[in-house]
């Protein structure tokens, strides 16, 4: 492992573009668990009083009334959209292709990336972000910055807002589990209710922004077609492989100049077509992208 990854530094340091492909174990690898104390602590009375124990479940939870709705939707989305990382993992991966020719392609919605210092037009958040609402029919193509409003929601249920953006609750204090009906988000254009800008079905929204990320997107590919190219997929499953993980093997096996490079907790498969062309390092994300930085 030690060897491979001496190799791969090396690999990275003289090619001429790197293209990053990121799912949510690089998100998990920074510290963002939605089971465990981080879910206690941020939602443990909704956890209590519906029975599920992690932040994923209760976003699909049948909530009775919008406000309840929402003030468990705001607290998710300030807490894995606005406040700080749990670690500077972002940060070291900034500094692993700082300097490179880079493009990031990732299914993550957490907006880690650009706070951490990539350069926004690196970037293509396919499936959305947890800081832009959408109409719900949608009227339009329109995406809206929620932070004020998410900001508002949270404040209204007891809690302070501290460094980094840190959600605490002054001492013996209990959250509110509803938010205001003034708070509710309605459209600016045709007034139905707002909702988060998120792929879940074909209403999701590809506003001007997305459409620019994509085109940026397939510049980057189009103009490093037959040059050295890292392809380094980092925490991608199989819940969306067609976004980043099959679509890396497939430009790697139309470049014979290409290398993909997969980061994964668990041992992952690589095609034979490409297998000459291919390193596969399991372990803790995090760690070996610190054995990378130059």
């Amino acid at each position: 492992m030690k060897e491979q990854m001496r190799q791969l530094k090396e690999q990275i340091i003289h090619s001429d573009a790197v293209m990053i492909g990121a799912g949510a174990g690089l998100s998990t690898a920074a510290g963002f668990q939605y089971a465990g104390e981080r879910f206690r602590r941020f939602f443990g009375d909704f956890g209590d009083r519906y029975g599920f124990s992690d932040m994923y479940s209760g976003g699909f939870y049948p909530y009775e009334t919008k406000e309840e709705f929402w003030a468990y939707w705001s607290r998710y989305i300030w807490v894995n959209r606005y406040m700080d990382p749990p670690s500077g993992l972002y940060e070291e991966l900034f500094r692993v292709v700082k300097g490179k020719d880079y493009f990031v392609l990732t299914t993550n919605v957490d907006h880690c990336f650009q706070k951490a210092g990539f350069d926004k037009k690196r970037l293509f958040y396919t499936q959305g972000d947890y800081g832009l609402f959408q109409c719900t029919k949608p009227c339009c193509r329109k995406t809206w910055d929620n932070e004020g409003t998410v900001r508002a929601m949270v404040l209204s249920q007891g809690y302070e807002i501290g460094k980094g953006n840190e959600l605490r609750l002054p001492p013996g204090k209990t959250a509110a589990m509803t938010v205001p009906s003034a708070l509710l988000p309605r459209c600016p254009n045709c007034g139905r209710p707002l909702t988060m800008n998120l792929r879940s079905d074909d209403k999701f929204v590809e506003d001007a922004g997305w459409q620019q990320a994509a085109a940026e997107y397939e510049a980057f590919v189009t103009a490093h077609g037959k040059q050295r190219v890292i392809y380094l997929e980092i925490g991608v499953g199989y819940n969306t492989p067609g976004i980043v993980k099959y679509n890396f093997w497939q430009q790697v096996y139309q470049n014979e100049r290409a290398l993909y490079v997969c980061l994964n907790l668990e041992p992952a498969p690589v095609p034979k077509e490409i297998q000459a062309r291919s390193l596969v390092l399991s372990g803790d994300s995090a760690a070996l992208i610190r054995q990378l930085i130059p």
